[in-house]
């Protein structure tokens, strides 16, 4: 096909659009289930008309081919486990007597059994359930989900692609099982897995497939030849089977790399590449394999990661230089749009020039049309569009909000020193010990008490009028003391207040920093029916006055035990936001571990000797590419480090991180310089505590013993049991008793049982620790 034919077929597809509906009306359905409000029915009737309008919205806007199989109650990833038979055996039972309560099981765990662990997907901050495998692991194909779906979408008329984890990524994504030795490469099951992929793929053909989209994102990741040959191997294979439908493997998040060629050369009918900045040398590497003759391209050239409007003419050049490189090049986004809010025009506060800036999935959907129709049908057709598009740009780039001389000269300034403690650790770890007099193996939590709707009613209240501002926080003061109290009698060390105040650990902090825009209903899923409202980092970034003194004081007023300050840390504070891209991310955290900066004085002026920095964001952002690790790591820890360097020796610093591998960044750990890390252990069996050992780290640490993610209660033995395990990596006298997370998703009745639980256990190894 010559490059004028290829354009002519140029057509718009997503590989993917957010699952909860825009009123969340997934999230409520299965709460409710999970309650006992919704029944089975309801809930599977409010999915199927979610994913009905979804398809609907995407076709009229004229999207010519729709995905399906991408909808989930919880995770994609755990639905291609069920997929492929791969049930961990402590939850089939379950899973044989229902399905449904089965699944749930293994994302959330029971009473009696815990759920598959939890980590993040690649580097952003949606949490996939990690399949557990090991040597004797039996796969079998049920493809009952994936035809139904596609069966749905066919029956209203439309093209549809089925979209799948592929094969090689779903056992790079994977663990041994409990119980399997820890050095079990899930990746040699690849031929035992192949086989139900062939049979799945063999349905869907049968059920009205003509393409399938196998998503192979682990390849964008730095491979070993083994891996490689791997991918080779399996796409040769799924390639040469006669009952199929066509192919199209699917990368993002990165450049492909050296398995490009690989999957170039391989017998499949379509790849699809991010073109990106973030995986721009695709389009070289592409170039230099010769293109892909005779096979489908399709070019993510609409960062679906990001809020900001594509610059039309940049993505069409690039578009046009791929045409001599496929026999058909179709517009798509660089990734599934479930990583962003579904409707910008649904914000009715932000100021309406910059709403102008702002695309959320619709509008990205409205923006792979255009290049569609402006690729195969020429500029001409889109020129008011453009026009729009480079005057909203223009907008953007000469605005007040995006450059303010004050925060930049102040960044400008910062030298090394200020990045330093005025002491090294040891002689900072004994003018704590002294002023804070802690007992052995010190029990705290992360920092956030279950939120409930008396809470949420009140800041709702206060919104909309119907309290004051001395009302709401009566309200808050209220809620505090009742949290001081229970820390105090269940015998909690370092106590927290609670947070009461917070709507989120990110936005709380957004919505008193100039440079942050909130939004109303831009809602993205985290995990599960967890859905957070990242804000939207626009421009430069100062603290106009104190964000948590105020509370925090309150806090340490009512009690003689040590209270934590806690803030969210600059990383963080850019890794659950939607950042700029017209600066470089190191400027920007610069920028806010300043702001932070001058909150931790203030904080530590007021008397708080415990100040918590949380960094959970930091293994999540890490780049995907070894090589462009460094760089990251250094801006990244710096900006922790200016955050905190500037207190006293004898005020401790703890961080905290949760849900991540950590082991790739535990010299980036030791980098921060906190006094105290906490981290989330329980799900992964104290992993995090042994990789800390095996580097000689040096400070104190709170691997997690109790899994807040699940709504299960740990016994004290099951704590003490984990650890236990703690100590066989971390010394007594540096280890800490604390949950993996915060407790802000949990009920009061699960936190007081699992938090006495917590402090029982903490007793009982502090006793035979002095036994011995």
């Amino acid at each position: 096909m010559t490059a004028k034919s290829a354009a002519a077929a140029a057509r718009a597809t997503v590989y993917g659009y957010p699952r909860q509906g825009a009123g969340r009306e997934l999230k409520k359905a299965i709460e409710g289930y999970w309650k006992g409000r919704v029944t089975a029915e309801a809930l599977k009737e409010t999915a199927t008309e979610l994913r009905r309008s979804t398809w609907q919205r995407l076709a009229a806007a004229g999207v010519h081919e729709v995905p399906t199989g991408d909808f989930s109650y919880y995770d994609h990833v755990l639905d291609t486990s069920v997929m492929v038979g791969a049930v961990p055996r402590r939850h089939r039972s379950a899973v044989d007597a229902d399905a449904l309560d089965g699944y749930f099981a293994m994302a959330r765990g029971t009473q009696d059994v815990a759920p598959l662990e939890m980590t993040k997907w690649f580097d952003t901050n949606y949490h996939y359930l990690v399949p557990e495998l090991g040597p004797d692991t039996v796969f079998s194909a049920d493809s009952t989900k994936q035809v139904a779906e596609l069966k749905e979408a066919l029956a209203l008329g439309l093209a549809a692609r089925p979209v799948l984890v592929g094969p090689v990524t779903y056992l790079l994504l994977a663990k041994p099982a409990p119980g399997v030795a820890a050095d079990f490469e899930p990746l040699t099951l690849l031929d035992r897995l192949l086989p139900v992929y062939a049979s799945v793929l063999a349905d869907l053909r049968a059920a009205g497939a003509e393409w399938v989209q196998l998503d192979e994102p682990a390849l964008v990741q730095d491979r070993t030849a083994a891996d490689l040959n791997a991918a080779e191997r399996a796409y040769r294979d799924l390639g040469a089977l006669t009952d199929r439908p066509k192919l199209l493997v699917a990368s993002y998040f990165d450049r492909l790399g050296d398995a490009l060629p690989v999957l170039a050369k391989a017998p499949i009918d379509g790849l699809a590449l991010d073109f990106t900045d973030a995986a721009a040398a695709n389009l070289d590497a592409l170039a230099a394999v010769g293109g892909l003759p005779g096979k489908r391209l399709v070019a993510g050239v609409v960062n679906g990661r990001n809020i900001w409007i594509n610059d039309l003419e940049k993505s069409l050049a690039t578009l046009g230089t791929l045409l001599g490189l496929a026999d058909r090049v179709d517009v798509a986004a660089s990734c599934s749009l479930l990583h962003v809010p579904i409707d910008a025009a649904a914000e009715r506060d932000i100021d309406p020039q910059i709403l102008r800036w702002l695309a959320f999935a619709q509008q990205k959907t409205g923006e792979i049309v255009t290049l569609a129709k402006g690729l195969a049908q020429g500029t001409d057709t889109i020129a008011a569009e453009l026009a729009a598009n480079r005057a909203d740009l223009a907008s953007r780039a000469g605005s007040a909000i995006t450059h303010d001389p004050a925060v930049r000269a102040r960044a400008a300034a910062v030298t090394d020193a200020d990045g330093r403690r005025s002491q090294p650790y040891t002689e900072r770890a004994t003018a704590q010990g002294a002023h804070l007099g802690l007992p052995l193996l010190p029990t705290t939590t992360i920092g956030s008490f279950p939120q409930t709707t008396e809470l949420r009613a009140a800041r709702a209240d206060l919104r909309a009028g119907r309290i004051d501002t001395a009302g709401y926080e009566q309200r808050i003061e209220n809620e505090i003391r009742e949290v001081i109290s229970f820390q105090e009698k269940t015998g909690i060390d370092v106590l927290v207040h609670g947070e009461p105040e917070r709507n989120d650990m990110v936005q709380y902090f957004a919505e008193q920093l100039t440079g942050y825009l909130a939004t109303q209903h831009g809602w993205v899923q985290s995990y599960g029916t967890r859905y957070v409202r990242p804000p939207v980092l626009a421009g430069d970034i100062s603290r106009p006055e104190p964000m948590t003194v105020r509370w925090t004081s309150y806090a340490n007023s009512l009690t003689e035990r040590p209270v934590k300050g806690m803030l969210t840390g600059p990383v963080t504070m850019l890794a659950w936001s939607f950042v700029r891209d017209d600066q470089p991310l190191g400027d920007t955290a610069r920028q806010v571990a300043l702001a932070l900066r001058d909150e931790v004085n203030d904080l530590e002026e007021a008397g708080t000797s415990v100040i918590q920095v949380d960094e959970p964001a930091l293994r999540e952002t890490l780049p995907l590419r070894s090589a462009d690790r460094p760089a990251y790591l250094d801006w990244a820890t710096e900006s922790f480090r200016l955050t905190t360097s500037g207190v006293r020796p004898d005020t401790q610093i703890h961080t905290h991180m949760c849900y991540a591998e950590f082991g790739d960044i535990v010299q980036a750990i030791d980098d921060l310089d906190a006094d105290v890390i906490s981290l989330e252990a329980a799900r992964s069996h104290m992993q995090v505590a042994r990789e800390l050992a095996e580097h000689g780290y040096p400070r104190e640490a709170g691997p997690g013993v109790y899994d807040i993610h699940s709504p299960r209660v740990p016994s004290a033995d099951e704590a003490a049991a984990l650890l236990r395990k703690g100590l066989e990596a971390i010394p007594a006298e540096r280890l800490w008793v604390n949950p993996d997370c915060g407790l802000k998703t949990r009920g009061w009745p699960e936190t007081r049982a699992s938090l006495e639980n917590l402090v029982a256990a903490a007793r009982t190894v502090r006793g035979e620790l002095s036994a011995s």
